[in-house]
């Protein structure tokens, strides 16, 4: 199956008010300093309330979890699960290394700085999942939400901590960014949280749709040049993401393509035909083709989409090409300050 990994190797005045926003998904998601010990609606839960809600019982598509009391100490299998923990005010006590050592992407900085945290603890993923190191912080729960390895990394988590995943295999890639969150937050006793910060996204979407109405109804393609292929991103049971939240529709080709079956041949480059097409190279010279070598592509030149100047290349370098291919409740609102003005160009033919 050819999948994105996560990173790629796994906002004018409309533009400030879409920043703002962003920062307060963020300040919702993650809490003031003030706000660290778990409020909801302006008031401390009393530890009565909070113990009420335990013990929480879970159907995945592995058995069942069982959370006995209100976890404090929560490790992560994937940097999607990193997203919601600290989406809803967590640090981890182990992550997997998503930037391989390299900077934290600007939206999870964000989130760290506001919860006067540094970086996580950090295991090495090159070889998967490290479940020894995961061991040894003693979790109190595993999220499991955003990962495409539960299947061979259940059996060997659950016997650490309990592990909140998804209850169908194929929710690996078709659960929207909201439904990974609540069933983490539900797990985690932060259901209210996980509640403010969708209505605080929702709110950076919104607002950023009403300042471009022209947005409304347009179809669009999402395509990635891997090393071996033109990866149709945009197919029927994606997660739509911002772009139908914008206003934005899939066109009727996503039908032909799902998960496992997303592969664009250089002789049928017409699938991408659409309002707005958008492009991303992240493997550089190691990809199929360079952006060059496709634009000069005389089938992708016939293209209305390309005769109109209507599409455009989301940059991979900082991390938002990835971070559109697999939103989440962290990157979501950082999604749309970045990707607005890039759509409102294609829009526009600019």
């Amino acid at each position: 199956m050819n999948r994105l990994a996560r990173p790629f190797a796994r906002r004018s005045t409309a533009r400030t008010l879409i920043a703002a926003a962003a920062c307060a998904a963020l300040l919702a998601g993650c809490g003031g300093k003030d706000d660290k010990a778990g409020k909801t609606g302006g008031e401390k839960p009393s530890a009565g309330a909070a113990e009420a809600a335990f013990p929480v019982t879970l159907t995945n598509a592995w058995g069942k979890t069982e959370v006995e009391k209100k976890p404090l100490k929560v490790a992560t299998v994937s940097d999607g699960d990193t997203d919601i923990a600290l989406a809803l005010g967590l640090v981890p006590v182990i992550t997997p290394d998503a930037e391989d050592g390299g900077p934290v992407p600007e939206y999870k900085q964000r989130a760290l700085t506001e919860l006067g945290a540094g970086k996580p603890k950090t295991y090495d993923d090159t070889d998967g999942t490290d479940y020894e190191a995961i061991a040894a912080e003693a979790p109190d729960v595993i999220l499991g939400m955003n990962t495409w390895s539960m299947e061979t990394d259940y059996a060997k988590l659950a016997p650490i901590a309990p592990v909140v995943t998804f209850t169908d295999k194929a929710h690996s890639d078709t659960l929207t960014w909201q439904e990974r969150l609540k069933t983490a937050a539900k797990a985690l006793g932060l259901t209210a949280e996980a509640e403010k910060v969708i209505a605080a996204n929702e709110k950076a979407t919104a607002d950023a749709a009403a300042a471009h109405p022209e947005f409304k109804g347009k179809t669009y393609t999402y395509a990635v040049v891997h090393p071996e292929q033109i990866t149709f991103m945009s197919y029927a049971d994606q997660d739509p993401g911002v772009f139908e939240q914008l206003g934005f529709k899939k066109t009727d080709k996503a039908e032909n393509y799902k998960a496992d079956k997303n592969a664009v041949s250089l002789e049928n480059l017409d699938e991408l035909e659409a309002d707005v097409l958008l492009m991303t190279y992240p493997f550089g010279d190691n990809g199929l083709l360079s952006a060059k070598e496709l634009e000069s592509n005389k089938l992708f030149q016939s293209l209305q989409v390309v005769k109109g100047k209507h599409h455009a290349v989301i940059p991979s370098e900082n991390t938002l090409s990835s971070a559109v291919a697999y939103p989440d409740a962290l990157s979501a609102p950082w999604i749309v300050e970045k990707l607005t003005p890039i759509l409102a160009g294609a829009v526009a033919g600019k």
